[in-house]
């Protein structure tokens, strides 16, 4: 059977290495599925697959094993999945499963829908990004966390969102018994000291993670009623240099965060490299060309970050470079085990 593997993979299914099968991506965002769907999932890949279904690492279901034939009828399978988990479809595609597969599915972690450390709820946060991202083909990578221990490794991501609180003492509660102080300085950064027998916080140290509020018996730290964030951006893994995601935001609020993310895309669409391999390209690698100036330009248009808020200039954007030398210690070497005398070769 001739496909247009194009248009497959547009329809979120996988060209696979057995020639005439493909699988089903089934994009769950925020990773928060009702159990009633996972039979539905079972049944699609028993009556349509092999009878297996992979847990993908971004937080969704791919169903393998189905024929190139059975792609229709596995689309109008999933109807019901998609209706459930509210995920974005223009009104044209229904029963003909997921548009784009480019942006990947937004995952995080459990949030303090469960999570006692999580300062937010990040499956509701992950669903309202995911309204505003999808459809689209560009190849994105969000990714949400809770809080500052970072469960979800958000630094490995595009566009990563760490949730963070400003904790508020109240201090007739507080009975100096320096919990909080002890908990700061063996779980967190050490932004609490005693100062009159009470915890005094250092605001430009502390990482809003709650550790203080978390260890504190007598409820005298309290989360801040609005909800904080740290964003970094520009995190990839990948043969070609893999870099960790850089601080841009500390403090930041929700309605700043959606405003960003739409100014990347906007950013990515304007000067991502027409030539790329299958239409992707890491924003990373677009930076590199266009400069972080340009970049933060249009991150920041039209954003009215709240007064707290910190955003970190100049972004600390650099990373490894793979090359056929080697180094070690103070040495350079070729990849012969020759020593270089001439630092001026690539």
């Amino acid at each position: 059977m001739d496909i247009n593997t194009k248009k497959l993979k547009k329809n979120a299914f996988r060209v696979t290495k057995n020639r005439g099968i493909t699988s089903s991506r089934v994009r769950v965002p925020g990773g928060f599925l009702k159990a009633e769907y996972l039979g539905k999932i079972q049944e699609i890949a028993e009556k349509y697959g092999n009878g297996h279904v992979n847990l993908t690492a971004r937080q969704g279901f791919e169903i393998p094993g189905i024929p190139f034939e059975k792609m229709g009828e596995v689309n109008a399978a999933l109807q019901e999945i998609i209706d459930g988990t509210d995920v974005n479809q223009t009104g044209k595609e229904r029963g003909e499963g997921y548009p784009a597969s480019g942006t990947r599915n937004v995952s995080a972690c459990v949030g303090n829908r469960v999570c006692p450390y999580a300062c937010y709820d990040t499956t509701a946060f992950a669903q309202r990004i995911e309204k505003v991202i999808f459809p689209n083909d560009l190849h994105v990578k969000i990714v949400l966390t809770g809080c500052p221990n970072d469960c979800q490794k958000v630094r490995m991501a595009d566009i990563g969102i760490m949730g963070m609180t400003e904790p508020h003492l109240d201090p007739e509660r507080c009975i100096s018994c320096g919990a909080c102080i002890k908990a700061c300085r063996s779980k967190s950064v050490d932004a609490l000291e005693k100062v009159r027998f009470r915890p005094q916080r250092d605001a430009y140290k502390c990482i809003g993670c709650g550790e203080c509020i978390n260890a504190c018996p007598n409820l005298a730290w309290t989360r801040s009623q609005k909800k904080y964030y740290r964003v970094t951006l520009l995190g990839r893994t990948g043969k070609k240099n893999p870099r960790m995601g850089v601080d841009f935001i500390k403090w930041a609020d929700e309605d700043s965060i959606i405003q960003i993310i739409k100014n990347v895309y906007d950013y990515t669409a304007h000067y991502i490299n027409p030539d790329s391999p299958g239409g992707k390209e890491h924003i990373g690698y677009i930076v590199d060309r266009t400069g972080t100036e340009e970049f933060l330009k249009w991150a920041l248009k039209d954003v009215h970050l709240p007064e707290i808020a910190e955003v970190y200039t100049p972004l600390n954007w650099n990373g490894i470079e793979y090359a056929h030398n080697k180094y070690f210690g103070n040495q350079r070497y070729h990849a012969d085990g020759t020593i270089v005398t001439d630092f001026s070769e690539k």
